[in-house]
C-alpha cells in the first residue's frame, strides 16, 4: 500500500490501480498550502469543516475500478463534549490483506473501549497532533500507546511555513514521546516497513 501525504490531513493512498483521498482540503483553508488537484477512485472525509471537505479538488475517475480496501467507518466526535462544540468525527479503517491503516480524522475525544479494540494494532495510525482543533498532544501519546500501532503518522500540525496559528508545531508532540523518530519525503510504502515500532513524520507534499 502506498500512502502519499498532501498536508494537513490529506493522504492518497493507493493499492494497485485503485486510489483513494482523505480529508481534501478547500482551496486556501489551510495557511501555506497549495491547493489540491486530485484524481482517485474514491474520496473519503471525516466531517465537513473546509480543511477537511474539499471534494471539489478531486476529480474521481470515470473508469470504474473494484476496490481492493475494505473501509470501516467508526463515528466519533470533534471534540470532549460529544459534539457540542465541533460536531462529529469519523474514523476511518482502511484495510489490505494484513495492512490496516487508520485516519483519526479531526479525532476530539477518547474513543469508547469497544471502538479502541477494533483500531488495535493497526499497521499506520495517522492521527492529529497539533492540538486545539483536535485531541492535545498528550491525549495523542495515550490513544497511541491504548492503540498500540506499528508506525505513527501525524498530521494536523504547524510546520514553518503552513498551518494554523493556534495549533502546535509536530516537534511539540515528538518531545512527549519515546519512541525512534524517522523524517522520509512525502511517500510511504507499507511493504518497506519493518517490525520496530517508530513515529515516520512525513514531508506534505503540498507544503
Amino acid at each position: 500500500m502506498l500512502i502519499e501525504y498532501r498536508g494537513h490531513s490529506c493522504f492518497k493512498i493507493t493499492q494497485d490501480s485503485f486510489s483513494l483521498i482523505t480529508d481534501p482540503y478547500m482551496p486556501g483553508s489551510v495557511p501555506g498550502l497549495k491547493d489540491l488537484d486530485e484524481k482517485a477512485n474514491q474520496v473519503i472525509c471525516s466531517h465537513q469543516h473546509g480543511d477537511h471537505y474539499g471534494l471539489e479538488e478531486v476529480k474521481l475517475s470515470d473508469v470504474r475500478v473494484d476496490t481492493p480496501f475494505d473501509l470501516t467507518i467508526i463515528d466519533t466526535f470533534h471534540d470532549d463534549k460529544e459534539g457540542a462544540l465541533r460536531g462529529k468525527n469519523n474514523i476511518s479503517i482502511i484495510s489490505y490483506k494484513d495492512t490496516k491503516v487508520v485516519h483519526m480524522g479531526d479525532i476530539g475525544c477518547i474513543p469508547e473501549d469497544d471502538e479502541l479494540e477494533k483500531l488495535k494494532g493497526c499497521t499506520v495510525l495517522l492521527i492529529p497532533v497539533g492540538g486545539f482543533y483536535t485531541v492535545e498532544p498528550d491525549v495523542a501519546w495515550e490513544l497511541i500507546k491504548r492503540i498500540d500501532p506499528q508506525v505513527i503518522v501525524p498530521m494536523h500540525y504547524r510546520g514553518d511555513s503552513f498551518g494554523y496559528d493556534v495549533i502546535g508545531t509536530v516537534d511539540d508532540f515528538l518531545k512527549l514521546g519515546d519512541l525512534p523518530v524517522e523524517r522520509i519525503g512525502s511517500t510511504l510504502d507499507t511493504d518497506t516497513l519493518g517490525k520496530d515500532r517508530k513515529v515516520m513524520v512525513m514531508t506534505p507534499s503540498k507544503a
